[in-house]
């Protein structure tokens, strides 16, 4: 792991308590999200899903309250995020790993039916990005589902991207199209992209994998 990718993690280890206070906030949010999403992934017919980032567990905790069907299963390389991910679901039926989508994930190919990142792949660089969706391909035998911000710039998070040095302003530009690009070992990694917006300045990127 390279020194910048640690001191990343080490940011997020720092901020968790802070994220740890929205908890509530986030869980009512993915609620509306995943109800207004519902028409274009049935989830009530899927088995195992991955909440790719999951931080402190929100959108784990809805998806396992609104479908008990499912074997949620929740990734974050901060280990402090997944702390205060088990506390704030205990008792729910999910699976926590702390690992890096970027340095791969030990679960064979087509583990999961679906796989979902939210609001990850805005702060990480282009190349970073097509990684993250190669190996999200390679687990998903269903839908890779990438939740971020669409081309609508807010003024406030504008300042805020610009601050933190991201690649919040490229990615919102070439989203769709580099999700299309995307090759792995010289294959597409998705057969195809539809685009959802879930808010004002947020959608769901749904991902076919090529296969």
């Amino acid at each position: 792991m390279t020194r910048k990718k640690k001191t990343g993690i080490a940011l997020f280890d720092f901020i968790a308590p802070i994220y740890g206070l929205f908890f509530r906030m986030q869980t009512r949010n993915f609620q509306r999200i995943v109800e207004l999403a519902a028409p274009y992934v049935k989830l009530t017919e899927q088995e195992a899903i991955l909440d790719a980032g999951c931080g402190t567990g929100a959108l784990c905790s809805i998806l396992a309250h609104n479908y008990p069907n499912l074997q949620v299963t929740g990734v974050d390389p901060a280990n402090k995020m997944l702390k205060i991910a088990r506390r704030k679901t205990a008792g729910q039926d999910i699976s926590y790993l702390q690992a890096n989508i970027l340095n791969g994930l030990p679960y064979a190919d087509n583990s999961f039916d679906i796989s979902i990142s939210s609001y990850v792949a805005h702060g990480l660089k282009s190349e970073e990005r097509a990684a993250m969706y190669a190996e999200m391909s390679r687990i998903t035998r269903g839908y890779v589902i990438i939740h971020d911000y669409n081309d609508k710039r807010a003024p406030l998070t504008s300042l805020i991207e610009w601050l933190e040095r991201g690649d919040y302003f490229n990615f919102i530009q070439t989203a769709e199209t580099e999700m299309r690009n995307c090759l792995s070992q010289m294959r597409k990694c998705f057969s195809h992209v539809e685009v959802i917006d879930v808010g004002k300045r947020a959608s769901w990127y749904i991902c076919t994998p090529a296969g």
